[in-house]
């Protein structure tokens, strides 16, 4: 059985070595630079601008969610966009990943969102196939784009 709860200050040093296994799965290790002092001012400091949760099996941390407000002007209302859902490869299949949606999708409805989101990697399949389980539904018709490192700081200029 599992536990899912609110992260707290001391669960950092946890969340960010379970952002790195993430990165791991997602081949994208290299883009890491997160460290223990950024996540904690992100997700707990005066300015904070995230909130995560951890899941934990018989005390151990299993898995973690990290999810921000965002705003819809066609809504006209706040939304959630779940950055980070992951579940350690041990502890899957036993409705972690399922539990951490329906909290979320909760949070959600409790702030008034109009809307949940969350980006997948398009080779991800296992996620993909489970996110549609869950009612998700794909958008084909817009495409992200992102401004980091040298390109954002040329464009702040």
């Amino acid at each position: 059985m599992f536990t899912i709860r609110d992260a707290v200050a001391t669960d950092v040093p946890e969340i960010l070595a379970m952002i790195r296994e993430l990165a791991d799965y997602e081949r994208l290790s290299h883009q890491v630079v997160a460290t223990t002092d950024s996540l904690t001012a992100s997700l707990f400091g005066p300015n904070s601008c995230a909130q995560a949760m951890i899941a934990e099996v018989e005390g151990r941390p299993a898995g973690y969610a990290l999810f921000f407000a965002t705003f819809s002007s066609f809504v006209g209302r706040p939304g959630l966009f779940v950055e980070d859902v992951f579940v350690r490869p041990r502890f899957r299949r036993q409705g972690i990943g399922k539990e951490f949606f329906h909290r979320l999708a909760q949070r959600a409805i409790e702030r008034d969102c109009g809307r949940m989101e969350f980006s997948v990697l398009d080779w991800n399949k296992p996620a993909l196939d489970f996110y549609q389980t869950l009612g998700a539904v794909a958008l084909t018709d817009w495409t992200i784009h992102r401004f980091t490192g040298e390109s954002l700081l040329r464009l702040a200029e």
